[in-house]
């Protein structure tokens, strides 16, 4: 479940997204100040929209937001005083974290496609298809799970890859905005000292 809210370029708004739409029709429920977006053929609900934030909550920062389980309980009261029955499920683990490769394999239908084990702090490694040329076993690098928001605004959904199913993206530092990038493909190669299933911070992480 993915918060996001720019009160100055979109106004006081909340959207919550809670899947992919997979790119099929959706449609909206509005009530009141409560928008629920959802699939047309399977009626999954996939966003949020609340309207007049303000007036329920207060928040700060832009773009991806993390809210306190009190706020969230604000917010499905909310939703139930709309007449909704769903209710939001506050996710505040962490969705950047150090992973590192522990197999990996050619993907059967693509030359440079490569089917990766990551281990991430799990129980068990995630699997992650991905094209970096510099992809490598024991490579310790940033991975992007399930629910994360690119800096430039694109969310990480599971998925698959010419067939092949990816629980997560690993990540250049292009692709993270960190400052001094190297403007090349490649993934972000990491310490050995780094802790698998640590939470990313560039700060640390990052020496650009």
């Amino acid at each position: 479940m993915i918060f996001t809210y720019n009160k100055e370029q979109v106004g006081d708004v909340l959207m919550v997204i809670v899947a992919d739409d997979q790119g099929q029709a959706v449609a909206v429920d509005r009530r009141g100040p409560v928008a629920r977006v959802f699939r047309l053929d399977t009626d999954q609900t996939v966003a949020w929209n609340i309207f007049d934030l303000s007036q329920v909550i207060e928040l700060e920062g832009s773009g991806q937001v993390w809210l306190t389980d009190e706020q969230v309980a604000q917010l499905n009261a909310s939703l139930a005083a709309q007449g909704f029955t769903e209710q939001l499920i506050n996710d505040r683990e962490p969705k950047f974290v150090v992973g590192q490769i522990v197999s990996m394999e050619a993907h059967p239908d693509s030359d440079h496609l490569n089917i990766c084990q990551v281990a991430v702090g799990q129980e068990e490694p995630i699997q992650i298809v991905a094209g970096a040329p510099n992809a490598a076993v024991g490579l310790k690098t940033i991975v992007a799970l399930p629910g994360a928001m690119m800096p430039k605004g694109n969310l990480i959904f599971p998925g698959d890859l010419r067939g092949v199913a990816s629980y997560g993206m690993m990540c250049s530092p292009r692709e993270l905005a960190l400052p001094n990038a190297p403007q090349k493909r490649g993934i972000i190669e990491l310490a050995d000292t780094a802790v698998v299933g640590e939470a990313f911070a560039a700060e640390k992480h990052w020496q650009g």
